[in-house]
């Protein structure tokens, strides 16, 4: 698995640090100092996405922004769930796992950054199934 990240710009306003995200405009956070802004636009980004990822929502692809932005990086188990999903395409949870021989619930769980929380096993699984092979890197 490869890492994600999505870039954030930061302007200064009277006394505050503003951040924004040009990929999620709904993440907007703030700081006393640029490293209390990048520390919150973290906790924002990954809060935004987890919930719009267990609600079943796919974020845009992230994109760079150039000269002047920031990258903050996905969480882990918060990229993995993105992944899933993306993999599964146009498939539905049930077919994928009627695949997997497991229930749709123990699927979706899969899927969901916020309940899920898969075993490297479970996701050798799910890459099998899907016709592909798993990769786990540390960095």
């Amino acid at each position: 698995m490869t890492g994600m990240q999505y870039n954030c710009t930061i302007a200064r306003s009277g006394t505050m640090y503003l951040v924004v995200f040009p990929d999620m405009p709904n993440v907007r956070t703030f700081g006393d100092t640029k490293a209390e802004a990048l520390a919150n636009a973290a906790d924002a980004l990954n809060g935004c996405l987890a919930a719009d990822v267990a609600r079943g929502m796919l974020p845009p692809k992230p994109a760079y922004h150039g000269k002047g932005s920031y990258g903050i990086d996905v969480l882990p188990h918060i990229v993995v769930a993105i992944q899933l999903r993306q993999l599964r395409g146009e498939k539905s949870q049930t077919e994928i796992a009627n695949r997997l021989a497991i229930t749709y619930q123990s699927y979706q769980k899969l899927e969901n950054p916020v309940k899920g929380n898969p075993t490297v096993k479970s996701l050798e699984r799910v890459a099998r199934a899907m016709g592909k092979k798993l990769i786990i890197e540390f960095a």
